[in-house]
């Protein structure tokens, strides 16, 4: 192993994920000697990222076994709906220790929005028993297309004013006006920027549901897909164990893929016969209004399904065909061995579409070992999305060791 990849955030690595956890199979992993890996370990110990725990006895003395300490510091995290929005304070394991959901309306733009949550976060701090020093970053779920890389969202259809704008930037800004400015601590570096910042990630939340329900319940899954049908339709992908985001963050809007025979469905985007406009929350809830029975979102339509209202349930069903039909696709070009549902039309009708055209029209060895669930995490998803996403990027090995060399 070349030394840079048995500097200190390599082994963080092994022993975060068990391929390693005692001095003597890190030395036997890296070939590193035993006072190097000594001096390396004791930079993660100072760091408070390593607690030592006894290990399984093989006949002579237990082994002592390294474990990644989760309470070291927390994690900041928000799930932003088109209507309301969920917030939690989170351990780097993802336990969540203080959470709220409330009225959070996506369309009055990213300056109401992130003052509103970033003043949350004053009490849920308070509520979790930590300082906001003890703050290492924050991960920020949004419903439409985010440029990864620069924290942006791109020409999203139901966020107006979202376009381009500079959410890291603000974020910060509204955590320092509600918690201080110089509220957080050493472990608020940024090393993306190269700078003492608080770093912030935002992704669409299909993707941090795909990537959270991935690591949760399919991590041996090589190809995993995610549909999240709520006021929009987008789908997340996991491949080869990493978010596949394509080369801007498009991948996965499903939502905007014309049907050829709804030239006349007008989407929030502006075209006309997107997947979105025939099948969505959104539009279920605009013919359930038609057929008299008054809804206002997919939120709604979810209620209205909970209750087994018989419109709804056969336009949910009809709604997951006309998924169905675009999945099939979907499908055969990924060849995933899990495809899973989600959001507020994610249930037993829906589901029972999208399977029906799904095996119908897939060719049998596309589909042979694909198995079609619903979501497990439910509305916590995205959540635990958002806290992956920041504790991957901020524990991978260079950055680990950007972060180390910075507290040093």
């Amino acid at each position: 192993m070349a030394g840079n990849q048995a500097s200190a955030g390599h082994l963080l690595r092994l022993i975060r994920s068990g391929e390693a956890t005692t001095r003597g199979e890190l030395q036997q992993a890296t070939g590193l000697s035993r006072s190097t890996v000594g001096h390396r370990l004791d930079q993660l110990f100072k760091a408070g990222w390593l607690r030592g725990a006894t290990g399984t006895s093989t006949g002579g003395r237990p082994s002592a076994r390294l474990e990644f300490d989760p309470t070291h510091a927390v994690v900041l995290v928000a799930d932003l709906e088109t209507r309301h929005g969920r917030a939690a304070v989170v351990d780097l394991s993802g336990k969540i220790l203080a959470e709220r959901t409330g009225s959070l309306v996506i369309a009055d733009g990213p300056d109401t929005v992130l003052d509103r949550l970033a003043h949350w976060f004053g009490p849920l701090l308070e509520e979790a028993g930590t300082a906001p020093d003890r703050v290492c970053g924050v991960g920020l779920s949004v419903p439409g297309p985010v440029d990864w890389e620069s924290a942006q969202v791109v020409q999203p259809p139901i966020m107006p004013g979202w376009d381009r704008f500079p959410v890291r930037e603000r974020m910060r800004a509204a955590l320092a006006e509600h918690l201080g400015a110089a509220a957080f601590g050493p472990t608020a570096l940024d090393p993306d920027a190269g700078a003492d910042q608080l770093p912030v990630y935002l992704d669409n939340d299909a993707n941090l549901m795909a990537l959270a329900e991935q690591r949760e319940n399919y991590a041996d899954c090589g190809a995993f897909v995610l549909v999240k049908a709520s006021t929009g339709i987008g789908a997340g992908m996991v491949v080869g164990g990493e978010m596949y985001r394509g080369i801007d963050g498009g991948a996965g809007d499903i939502g905007h893929i014309r049907l050829h025979d709804r030239p006349d469905a007008l989407c929030m985007c502006g075209s006309y016969g997107c997947l979105a406009a025939v099948a969505s929350g959104r539009a279920i809830a605009e013919q359930l209004t038609a057929a008299g029975i008054p809804t206002a979102s997919g939120s709604d339509v979810r209620r209205h399904l909970a209750a087994g209202q018989p419109d709804a349930l056969r336009l949910a069903r009809a709604a997951g065909q006309r998924v169905g039909e675009v999945l099939v696709t979907v499908v055969t070009l990924l060849n995933p061995g899990v495809l899973m549902l989600g959001g507020d039309l994610a249930s037993t009708p829906f589901l029972t579409g999208v399977r029906e055209l799904l095996y119908q029209r897939a060719m049998p060895r596309t589909t042979a070992h694909l198995q079609v669930v619903t979501t497990s995490l439910g509305d916590r998803a995205a959540l635990a999305g958002a806290a992956v996403m920041v504790v991957e990027r901020l524990y991978d090995p260079d950055r680990a060791d950007a972060r180390l060399g910075a507290l040093a």
